[in-house]
């Protein structure tokens, strides 16, 4: 006589074993070198940034007659710009000249970046 197969029998008969997972690979890691690391030394400024520069008869109204710092010019310019309050109210970036600075910028209103360059023009 032939045995009778069940569905349970059939299904375990037919399926196949499963393929086994590999973990992936893991890289090793990079070796270290030999040499130390050196510490990063400080920036150096250059120094020509850092020359005094003599300011012309318009620029000296503003910021006065002692040499200085391109840096500096522009940081008292600022300054006197926000102590009078000449940025536009509207448009922030521009700058609305009283009579010292119109004599400076040679018009009646100036954009921020702009004023860089009229500055180097009035130091020596």
């Amino acid at each position: 006589m032939a045995k009778k197969t069940t569905k349970k029998a059939a299904a375990k008969a037919t399926k196949k074993a499963a393929p086994k997972k590999t973990a992936p690979k893991v890289k090793a890691a990079p070796k270290a070198t030999k040499k130390a690391a050196k510490p990063k030394a400080k920036r150096k400024p250059n120094p020509a940034l850092l020359q005094k520069l003599t300011p012309s008869e318009a620029l000296a109204a503003v910021v006065g007659a002692a040499p200085l710092p391109r840096s500096q010019a522009l940081k008292k310019v600022w300054d006197y710009i926000k102590k009078y309050n000449l940025q536009d109210a509207t448009n922030r970036r521009k700058i609305n000249s009283d009579d010292k600075l119109k004599t400076l910028f040679g018009k009646a209103s100036v954009g921020m970046l702009e004023i860089g360059g009229i500055l180097a023009k009035h130091l020596k």
